[in-house]
């Protein structure tokens, strides 16, 4: 089985370039909603986030509230460090189940849809990685359309690793600044020739 990373910043498209991927037939495994899961239903990890960030992250039925969190992770690398060093280990071990039982299904190529899939040290465990990439003004366009503040968003743009060194580890990068048709097309030709590959061996 092929393994494609599929990774990106914030606001640079890489849930859009998902979502066609999927309507193309591939299988894509969101590793954030695996994230939310675990969350929701691993008692162990809830309580060392609570250990970590104190019961200020809960919501009112004991839950993880994830926007409480964002809300400190996002404004401290050493915060957001520590939080992923807590849930990046049980996202892989859920995530490398999942893919043992595609490929006992005989499934040909699956899309692991990850942001921080370099970060995480992911994307040496992919046959290839793909990188989605935009100026950075279309990037913050987009994500205050999405409602969120300019200052928010450059505090979340700090935390990130630079683009160029996301690129370093990519295959090939994906310039979503395009009208969505093309874009549409674009990806329908890049999977197109992902899939010829995949065939050949």
């Amino acid at each position: 089985m092929k393994i494609i990373g599929l990774t990106g910043g914030i606001g640079s498209g890489k849930s859009t370039v998902a979502g066609f991927l999927a309507e193309l037939g591939a299988v894509v495994l969101d590793a954030d909603k695996i994230g939310h899961e675990i969350l929701e239903t691993d008692a162990e990890v809830r309580q060392e986030i609570v250990d970590n960030f104190g019961k200020q992250v809960l919501d009112h039925k004991g839950r993880i509230d994830r926007k409480k969190l964002a809300d400190i992770v996002f404004k401290d690398r050493e915060s957001l460090i520590k939080l992923n060093l807590i849930t990046h280990p049980p996202i892989y071990r859920r995530m490398q189940g999942i893919l043992d039982s595609y490929q006992r299904q005989g499934i040909e190529v699956t899309v692991i849809d990850a942001p921080l899939l370099i970060e995480a040290g992911w994307s040496t465990r992919v046959d290839e990685t793909w990188v989605t990439v935009a100026p950075k003004e279309v990037i913050i366009e987009r994500l205050v359309k999405k409602g969120m503040t300019k200052e928010d968003i450059e505090s979340r743009m700090r935390l990130q690793i630079m683009p160029h060194d996301r690129m370093k580890a990519a295959k090939l990068a994906v310039d979503t600044d395009m009208p969505l048709e093309d874009l549409k097309k674009a990806i329908a030709d890049l999977w197109a020739r992902t899939t010829v590959d995949t065939n050949r061996r």
